[in-house]
């Protein structure tokens, strides 16, 4: 078996014990053949020279960490410019909140060929290159230039948006051109794969050679759809762990009389956190009969607070939080719970467990694991329902779900209303059905269908039936 060097913005000490996230998912192959995890420190320093950071390696375990310092105008332009404040916007479908700032787009670059300068001696003749995310598109291409001749593989972990949106982004046609670089790009659904093969054809000229193969700038790829799932066992554990047996009783107890309803998210303008609050508040001018019953605790933990389209989110969300309190709430009875801080995971399955419905409903999303999450830590003698917005990747999974559009107020609303009063019998019926999905296709199922597709060429994984 070859060694796995798996590229990233961020990385994880894969001894270190998580739930979820590319540490659960990569942590085993890396230490099984010896691996390298490589990305960005963490560290921005304030005197450093542009496309010059400092390499730093470490051992944990027989698995090398390699970590590269950015100094400061690097991170703004490659981190908080063009990854953040263009490409994240516009995956998501957001050109409004988009900042084509010219200058990003040379920070983004420079970083991208720091980060091959500095993995390339690295590297062994027989590695298996994984690189994962949209920080990171053109890093193959860059690799490649320096004479780089190994399998590399990427996923990209946030929705592939139309041809039309892509084409907005000043520059789109090098962009999308450097994923021909790689032997293998894979995507989290396949309307992904769909928008990604519209754009290689009309905007690219790719040929389509069959076989989920595209043919242009004299290069061949493959694109296939793998949706990311959890580690369900360890989900399980962390459930029945005493952190989540005390969140779960203590939310049980000071809830005893409600019905609570769940949300956890990042503060982002994508998660459609004021239109899930909006929602509520029909739910109760609708269904009266929620009053004094139906309670929403919402966790929006921070997220990119230097970035105005964020803090202007905080912002609203706060105003409608307080105008629903004030117009419904009671002395007895506060109809929602808004927390802006960051709950710690071991809680995050209580939390999950004691509530009635999960709310997952997303403007636009590639997976969404919280909605995966919610399901795996729920009772199965009496499990919630999960609310599930349609634009989120898991919903070409998650059928049983009560899929909703997150623009519809009113028949956002209805949906959750018929969560609330759903019979035990469905409950139980769904939550079945969707367990099983969610078991099927976890986050080992996602590591080993996609590695095994970047080294031997194997057959795409079919995920319609």
């Amino acid at each position: 078996m070859s060694r796995l060097v798996a590229i990233s913005n961020r990385i994880a000490d894969p001894r270190k014990p998580a739930a979820g996230g590319l540490a659960v998912a990569l942590g085993e192959t890396l230490s099984q053949t010896g691996g390298l995890w490589f990305g960005w420190s963490g560290t921005v320093t304030e005197d450093g020279l542009p496309g010059e950071g400092t390499l730093h390696t470490r051992q944990a375990g027989n698995v090398t960490l390699a970590t590269v310092d950015l100094c400061r105008e690097d991170h703004d332009n490659y981190y908080y410019g063009y990854s953040n404040s263009v490409l994240w916007p516009v995956f998501h479908y957001r050109l409004d909140l988009a900042d084509f700032n010219a200058s990003y787009i040379a920070g983004y670059r420079r970083v991208n060929q720091m980060y091959a300068r500095k993995l390339l001696p690295l590297l062994r003749d027989d590695d298996t290159i994984w690189v994962h995310d949209y920080h990171l598109i053109p890093l193959a291409a860059e690799l490649r230039a320096l004479g780089c001749k190994q399998r590399i593989g990427f996923f990209l972990h946030i929705p592939v948006p139309p041809p039309l949106v892509m084409a907005a982004i000043p520059q789109h046609e090098w962009l999308m051109r450097s994923f021909f670089a790689y032997d293998l790009v894979g995507l989290q659904s396949e309307a992904d794969v769909a928008h990604f093969t519209r754009y290689m054809s009309n905007e690219a000229g790719a040929e389509d050679l069959g076989g989920q193969r595209l043919r242009a700038f004299g290069a061949t790829v493959r694109v296939g759809a793998f949706p990311i799932g959890i580690d369900v066992d360890e989900f399980s554990r962390l459930t029945q762990a005493p952190e989540a047996m005390d969140t779960f009783e203590g939310m049980r107890n000071e809830y005893s009389r409600r019905r609570l309803l769940m949300g956890i998210d990042r503060l982002d303008y994508s998660k459609g956190i004021p239109q899930r609050v909006r929602a509520f508040r029909e739910l109760l001018a609708r269904y009266p009969e929620n009053h004094h019953s139906a309670t929403l605790v919402m966790i929006a933990s921070p997220s990119r607070d230097s970035v105005n389209a964020y803090a202007d989110l905080r912002t609203e969300l706060e105003g409608l939080c307080g105008a629903i309190n004030g117009d419904y709430g009671e002395l007895d009875w506060m109809p929602l719970r808004y927390i802006h801080r960051t709950v710690a995971r071991k809680r995050v399955p209580g939390l999950c467990r004691a509530a009635a419905v999960g709310l997952v409903t997303p403007l636009r999303d590639g997976m969404n694991l919280v909605a995966k999450e919610y399901v795996v830590a729920q009772d199965p003698e009496d499990p919630g329902v999960l609310v599930l917005s349609r634009f989120a990747g898991a919903a070409e999974q998650l059928k049983e779900a009560l899929l909703v559009n997150p623009y519809d107020t009113q028949g956002m609303a209805d949906s959750i209303q018929t969560a609330l009063r759903m019979p035990l019998a469905e409950r139980q019926r769904r939550h079945q059905a969707l367990l099983q999905h969610i078991r099927q296709y976890d986050v080992h199922w996602w590591r080993k269908s996609f590695l095994d597709a970047l080294q031997n060429d194997s057959e795409l994984p079919d995920i319609s039936q």
